[in-house]
């Protein structure tokens, strides 16, 4: 006898279905995310289908703007042909090959040249400074003039200590700009100079460094939290030991060496103005950590839409400013299900971008940025704020777009301050872009040894962020000040940061 199935009757309910359909939305949309993340770029950069004809009058009035505020006369045309990126101007070693034959009897009529760009290893040397003594002769030798006469030693950058002052440069520079970890250095040591040594002994010349370096990095603190405008932001990085201060509820994970890491935050703090940018390691990502560190600090604070900064402002004279990509970026994440309403914020959005990047290429000054921006941005901005507050009233899902929606609702309102202030970014990406290192480096040294050595870390990136920052060669730079740092006034440190150690190297040349 054959075997049937009986039938199952459909027993679920409209309201079941419903809830299951939107429970299989929101997995497929992790799904999505989790697949772009994996396998796609990450680019917030926004292609719309079609121009609306609201933009091409927006491009217009911008233009029209940009005129008002800069004339330039244009004469003649030429096109500028670009520099091949292999003919730099690299030092030229010349090597004369004469032939094999006699030719002192002959006459030179020209000569062929082949160019071959050649690489050689750095030199690693011993440097022996010879101080050669000698003896006063009796008759002259005072107080004041001793028996023997010997020069002095140069200043040395660790007393009674092996490393010169390129090598120190070489070490730190090679960790936290080319990201290179110190058993890798130790390893490269070896293979291309034949010198061993262990990484202990690393450690405590770089330890030594950043002990040398210490007043110079609470100048450098000062001088970039000197100002009433400021931006923050923060970034993880798994530290090994447990720190006396590392929350209880904080968990840790034990490594195969047992051994326990946690997760520690850089905190990075960028002055607009000048430029110059701060780390500070903490083991903690609470309020508590900017209530200590930007204790005195008054005026605009920009970030994102983090809690902590919201705690921060209530019990200090600072008013938040948004940032306008961190609200793109949650249109951008809606844009795959609910495309018509995410396309239309970032359309408007990519035109707010479009002035401030004629700004940047026209190198407007802050009070002309701020002109272009109260007659060109200010516009779509309220139209904007009044788009999103109408959408967001009427809004029924509480799916990606409502996030979206709401999350600009309550920060587009602090990016006002924008509008009123030439100098004020629109975004935070610039300090985004400082946590880069970071975020490289530790997928290579994959975490720091104690919380001693992030704090050290943070101070090396705080440094050559600043350089890069203001232009300044990092090697030459460090470099120059681990040999004059030691005899330095301590009330003139200020002189050996980036920027002025720049202006300095330029008057000099």
């Amino acid at each position: 006898m054959p075997y049937f199935l009986p039938q199952m009757e459909a027993t679920v309910s409209k309201a079941e279905y419903d809830e299951l359909k939107a429970e299989n939305n929101v997995l497929r949309h992790r799904l999505e995310q989790l697949e772009r993340l994996i396998f796609a770029a990450k680019s917030e950069r926004f292609a719309p289908a079609s121009t609306p004809e609201q933009m091409e009058l927006f491009e217009q009035a911008a233009a029209a703007g940009a005129q008002e505020v800069e004339k330039q006369k244009i004469t003649y045309e030429r096109t500028k042909k670009k520099a091949h990126p292999g003919r730099t101007k690299l030092p030229v070693r010349r090597e004369i090959i004469e032939p094999e034959e006699d030719t002192s009897d002959m006459v030179k009529i020209g000569e062929e040249i082949t160019g071959k760009v050649d690489y050689t290893p750095g030199t690693l040397e011993i440097v022996e400074y010879v101080r050669p003594k000698y003896a006063r002769p009796e008759a002259e030798q005072t107080d004041d003039k001793p028996a023997i006469v010997i020069a002095l030693v140069p200043d040395q950058v660790i007393p009674k200590g092996i490393p010169g002052a390129g090598l120190l440069t070489h070490i730190a520079v090679s960790k936290y700009i080319d990201h290179l970890p110190f058993y890798r250095q130790i390893g490269m040591f070896n293979r291309d100079h034949g010198w061993a040594i262990h990484k202990s002994t690393i450690n405590d010349w770089f330890a030594a460094v950043c002990t040398l370096l210490e007043p110079l990095y609470g100048v450098l603190r000062k001088n970039v939290l000197d100002t009433n405008y400021l931006q923050g932001d923060e970034s993880r990085i798994l530290v090994l030991e447990r720190g006396k201060d590392q929350p209880k509820k904080e968990t840790s994970k034990k490594l195969k060496s047992g051994a326990k890491r946690h997760l520690g935050y850089m905190w990075v703090f960028r002055n607009p103005v000048s430029g110059n940018v701060f780390f500070v390691y903490r083991t903690g990502r609470g309020a508590n950590v900017l209530h200590e560190t930007l204790a005195d600090f008054t005026g605009l604070l920009q970030s994102d839409g983090y809690s902590a900064y919201t705690s921060y402002v209530k019990k200090h004279d600072v008013e938040l400013v948004s940032c306008l990509a961190h609200i793109r970026r949650k249109f951008s994440d809606a844009q795959k299900n609910h495309r018509s309403i995410a396309e239309m914020a970032l359309s408007v959005i990519q035109y707010l971008y479009r002035v401030e990047a004629r700004c940047r290429e026209r190198k407007f000054t802050p009070d002309q940025r701020l002109v272009m921006r109260r007659r060109v941005s200010r516009p779509v901005y309220e139209a904007l704020l009044d788009w999103v507050n109408y959408k967001q009233r009427n809004n029924l899902t509480k799916g990606d777009i409502g996030k979206a929606l709401l999350y600009a609702k309550n920060h587009l309102p602090r990016l006002r301050h924008y509008l009123e202030d030439g100098r004020i970014e629109i975004d935070n990406n610039q300090i985004e872009n400082k946590i880069r290192p970071l975020a490289l480096g530790r997928k290579n040294y994959m975490f720091a040894g104690s919380n001693k050595g992030a704090e050290r870390a943070a101070m090396m990136y705080s440094f050559f962020a600043s350089c890069k920052a203001n232009e300044v060669n990092p090697s030459d730079w460090l470099r120059d000040v681990l040999v004059r740092i030691g005899s330095h006034k301590v009330n003139q440190l200020k002189a050996l940061l980036p920027a002025q150690w720049g202006e300095e190297r330029e008057r000099g040349m």
